[in-house]
């Protein structure tokens, strides 16, 4: 967090945590990006320094290009800069789904908006099953709810049908 952004990051295997700590300490997950995803590049339009931490959660493969080597790719790529333009219109769109659910005091609400949006956005897409690659602790900082109603609202929302725990 706080340095100059002068790679563009991308995951070929494993998961990144992106997250701020509270001045208490306590961690706030801003997103969780998976093998396919990148992260960063945004920041490489501007001139401000990074606003989160990036966190290999899991064992990573990781291809980091230079801001310049970005840049000249896309200027030579008019289908990758609308490329582009698609995948930061799908993270802000995420931006204002978090924002809308945060802002929800219903935790049912917050947990089923975030599980809707990683469904959606999954390389492993299936009109029925999708079997969620955060833990309870991962949707709590990704929510703001503490784990313990984390788990109450999941059992909650079994029993409701609204979705189906396995293990």
């Amino acid at each position: 967090m706080g340095g100059i952004p002068h790679y563009y990051f991308q995951i070929v295997t494993g998961t990144v945590e992106l997250n701020n700590y509270y001045e208490d300490g306590k961690e706030f997950t801003l997103n969780i990006i998976f093998e396919g995803q990148s992260f960063g590049e945004s920041l490489l339009f501007g001139d401000k320094n990074y606003p989160m931490n990036a966190i290999a959660r899991t064992d990573c493969k990781i291809l980091k290009l230079p801001k310049s080597s970005f840049l000249n790719m896309l200027s030579e790529n008019m289908e990758l800069i609308f490329t582009m333009f698609r995948y930061l219109s799908d993270r802000l769109f995420y931006k204002y789904i978090m924002l809308l659910s945060n802002s929800v005091i219903d935790p049912v609400l917050k947990i089923k908006s975030l599980l809707d949006y990683y469904k959606e956005n999954s390389l492993k897409q299936s009109s029925y099953l999708y079997q969620v690659p955060l833990t309870r602790q991962q949707i709590a900082n990704l929510t703001g709810l503490r784990v313990e109603t984390v788990i109450r609202t999941i059992k909650k929302m079994a029993a409701d049908d609204i979705l189906k725990l396995d293990g």
